[in-house]
């Protein structure tokens, strides 16, 4: 922001400018320079393959006259015959490959022997029939060839000027059109390149506001935006634009969200005021009990047994001791202890659990489920998952009339999930108390004090299943309606499959 606030845009967009015309016109020029490279050796080749042809084509009509007097090895009366091209040049060697005869045509005048030094720059080219490219002196360039026949050896060969100036002339050509070509491309790609960056300055001009308004502190409404036309997704300068806009959009969510977690933060200190509210008065209420009997056995007084006393005092100081351990034990989960992990069998446990429930709950009928077409096999501390069961039966047991029949079921399959699940057909869970049901000291009677003889709980049992469950990165949910509530315990399998040519479990349900 401090970058943008100096240059305002301008500099930046200059070197972006600067730097995208220098990549534009080295493409350019590549681009030209292949494509003259290309043309100048494709006309080269078919300029080069035409004069080979003419050449060959002369040492044949060359070779057939130096035939018609074959022991005169020194006689190039061929050179006079029509059809011979000015700058011809014609030589006969013999079999050592010593030159015996050379000679060129000229214009209007019978041919001119060569030098010594002429005939030099011809030695070492063979009959056969391969052609070659020489340096004559005072002659120039040539492209030559030899060939056999009965011993008869004849070179011939047709000057190169004119196909070396033709190529010459084309690559002359090629540039000043290349030349010409960029210079065209380039002021066009600068007109373009200025019109399509203009709403950068735009886009920076608007970071530039933005970045002055006092975010650290205060409200902050209504954030300058980019404007509407410098926003089009179909171009990059317009992909900018959204963008900042939509940066923009999530600070000012950020803010409100900040203001809302303010909110939530007070909130949260209310409820952490009524959590401890609520747990004093489930230690005081015991406590309160144990005071009471232990002052009446205290006076000796024969209004009490003091087997009776004894008992509920026992039975206050277990209940009291539990609700510490439930605290310690939600502290421990809270601040991430590890818990111990080992193989555990959830559908064995399912069981037992379920003939703890049916122990304690005679007046109830109860249901065991079994759907495994893989192991129940989960990896976490036994101790505490048969926690989570034990608390989701007793939840179903205290809040449900007797005759109601509980289900309990657990089913694995080879999806690496073990799903628990523990449904009745009771009155279900109040409307209004189902979103808050796993939160801590949530009870059914929202007021402290309970009716005399009523069995119910602290209010944690279902918030110490959520707690464990989530330990085991598993998850737990509810769904009640009246007539069937139904609570899911989810968690990752230790085992995805069978072991091979293991049948899989079948469904059973029966009666415990």
């Amino acid at each position: 922001m401090n970058l943008l606030t100096r240059n305002p845009g301008r500099r930046h967009g200059r070197s972006l400018r600067t730097r995208l015309l220098l990549f534009i016109s080295a493409t350019l020029v590549v681009v030209c320079a292949a494509m003259s490279l290309t043309t100048v050796f494709v006309q080269r080749a078919y300029l080069i393959g035409n004069l080979d042809d003419r050449v060959g084509n002369a040492a044949e009509r060359s070779l057939g006259g130096a035939e018609l007097q074959p022991t005169l090895a020194d006689n190039l009366g061929f050179l006079l015959e029509n059809g011979h091209a000015v700058g011809t040049l014609a030589a006969r060697f013999d079999d050592q490959g010593t030159i015996t005869a050379a000679a060129v045509v000229r214009q209007d005048a019978p041919p001119q022997a060569l030098t010594a030094a002429q005939r030099t720059a011809l030695k070492g080219i063979g009959a056969d029939g391969a052609m070659h490219t020489r340096t004559v002196p005072g002659l120039g360039t040539y492209r030559l060839t030899a060939l056999d026949s009965d011993g008869v050896r004849v070179l011939t060969g047709l000057p190169m000027d004119d196909v070396q100036d033709m190529i010459s002339g084309l690559v002359v050509v090629e540039a000043v059109l290349a030349l010409a070509g960029l210079t065209v491309a380039g002021c066009l790609c600068a007109v373009v390149i200025r019109r399509q960056l203009r709403p950068l300055g735009r886009v920076a001009a608007t970071a530039v506001e933005v970045s002055r308004a006092p975010l650290g502190r205060g409200e902050v409404t209504a954030l300058t935006r980019v404007p509407e036309r410098d926003t089009d997704p179909g171009s990059e300068a317009g992909q900018v634009g959204a963008a900042l806009n939509r940066m923009i959009d999530h600070v000012e969510s950020s803010l409100a969200e900040r203001r809302r977690g303010e909110e939530r933060m007070r909130r949260s200190e209310e409820r952490m005021r009524r959590f401890l509210a609520d747990a004093s008065h489930e230690l005081r209420t015991p406590l309160a009990s144990i005071a009471g009997y232990a002052e009446l056995m205290n006076r000796g007084t024969d209004r009490i047994e003091p087997g009776l006393a004894w008992r509920r005092v026992t039975a206050e100081s277990a209940r009291m001791t539990g609700l510490v351990e439930d605290l310690l034990l939600l502290a421990r989960l809270d601040e991430g202890r590890p818990l111990q992990s080992a193989e555990v069998d959830l559908a064995a446990l399912l069981a037992e659990a379920v003939w703890d429930a049916r122990a304690a709950g005679t007046g109830h009928e109860w249901q065991l489920h079994l759907s495994l077409d893989a192991p129940a096999l989960v990896t976490g501390d036994e101790a505490r998952l048969h926690q989570v069961l034990a608390n989701l039966l007793a939840n179903a047991r205290v809040h449900t009339p007797a005759g109601t029949t509980v289900t309990a079921s657990v089913e694995a399959t080879a999806a690496r999930t073990v799903v628990v699940r523990v449904r009745d057909d009771g009155p279900g869970i109040p409307t209004a108390l189902l979103p808050t049901v796993f939160e801590r000291f949530t009870r059914a009677d929202a007021s402290r004090a309970r009716a005399a003889g009523k069995e119910g709980g602290s209010g944690l049992g279902l918030a110490i299943a959520t707690a464990i469950t989530r330990a085991h990165d598993g998850r737990i949910d509810v769904t009640s309606v009246p007539g069937r509530t139904e609570f899911t315990v989810e968690l990752p399998a230790a085992t995805p499959e069978l072991p091979p040519g293991e049948p899989a479990l079948h469904v059973r349900t029966a009666p415990v």
